[in-house]
């Protein structure tokens, strides 16, 4: 599977949105460290650009930014993640905020049996942010076009954004509240806000990536760990066919079986593992009369 990997991180780096996120792994023999000692793998996949998504797992000893530089580097447009701070090294990227970690600070930060209480500042900011999340539906669902986007969130949503950001220049919450933490992280990220304003393929939240981390950390409820770092890796390269598949719409036994039968190498040149990608529309049918076949039979 190594060269359909290489081949869809190579087309990613291609794209000019894209997604990221992170999660713990535990690897036991990794060279001079501690089985107990947090390893990472990353999930790095294309945006909502309308293009075929791209999905990538990449394992890493470290949660230190410069992994994100590796894997990103060439990577030349908007980069969705978290508020991690290790996204920032990425030297060609145009951070944009994600909008669900904004909502989940703030509402961490309103005190119990008070979510209906005005008064309260994390109450006040939330209303800003559910008005933000109501008109990204209410725009999806009504514009198909990407400019059509832009131009409905520049009238509708960016005066919400700019209020929102005057009502958090005129907080003072008590150092060390939950408040406080919500405001620190919202301004730390104050000039990430506003950037998915620029372009109708923005991505408003993070939620994709967070969606397509989901089943590895499902996954690792189950299986605990990786033995060695080699087997992580694997592991995430194998999760990488699994998930491209799902996300292509063409069934994942079928496709795995299908590149087990191609075997592609690292000789053939992007133009032959083209052919064997899964949005390629002659290995749907394929994949397809195979899945119809196991059916009936």
């Amino acid at each position: 599977f190594l060269p359909m990997y290489e081949y869809f991180h190579r087309k990613l780096l291609e794209r000019g949105f894209a997604m990221a996120d992170e999660t713990p792994l535990q690897v036991l023999h990794e060279p001079e460290r501690r089985a107990q000692t947090k390893s990472y793998m990353w999930l790095f996949r294309s945006g909502e650009d309308g293009g075929p998504p791209i999905i990538l797992y990449k394992y890493s000893e470290t949660r230190a930014g410069d992994n994100a530089v590796d894997f990103l580097h060439g990577f030349k447009g908007y980069l969705m993640c978290d508020g991690y701070s290790g996204y920032n090294k990425v030297p060609d990227a145009k951070r944009t905020a994600c909008w669900a970690h904004i909502r989940r600070y703030l509402t961490d930060a309103i005190p119990k049996g008070k979510a209906l209480d005005y008064t309260q500042p994390s109450v006040q900011g939330m209303l800003y942010i559910n008005q933000l999340f109501h008109l990204e539906d209410v725009i999806r669902s009504k514009y198909s076009s990407f400019d059509a986007i832009k131009k409905a969130r520049l009238e509708k949503e960016k005066p919400v954004v700019e209020g929102f950001l005057s009502w958090l220049d005129q907080q003072s919450p008590i150092r060390g509240s939950r408040m406080d933490k919500a405001v620190t992280y919202i301004q730390n990220r104050r000039s990430y806000l506003s950037t998915y304003l620029e372009d109708g393929r923005c991505s408003f939240s993070n939620n994709l990536s967070e969606n397509e981390i989901r089943p590895f950390t499902v996954g690792r409820k189950n299986w605990l760990f990786c033995d060695t770092p080699n087997g992580a890796q694997a592991s995430a390269i194998v999760y990488t066919m699994v998930e491209m598949a799902k996300a292509n719409g063409v069934n994942v036994y079928h496709y795995l079986t299908y590149l087990l039968e191609k075997l592609p190498d690292d000789r053939m040149s992007d133009d032959e593992l083209e052919l064997l990608a899964p949005w390629n529309e002659t290995v749907k049918a394929e994949i397809e009369h195979r899945a119809n076949e196991s059916n009936q039979s």
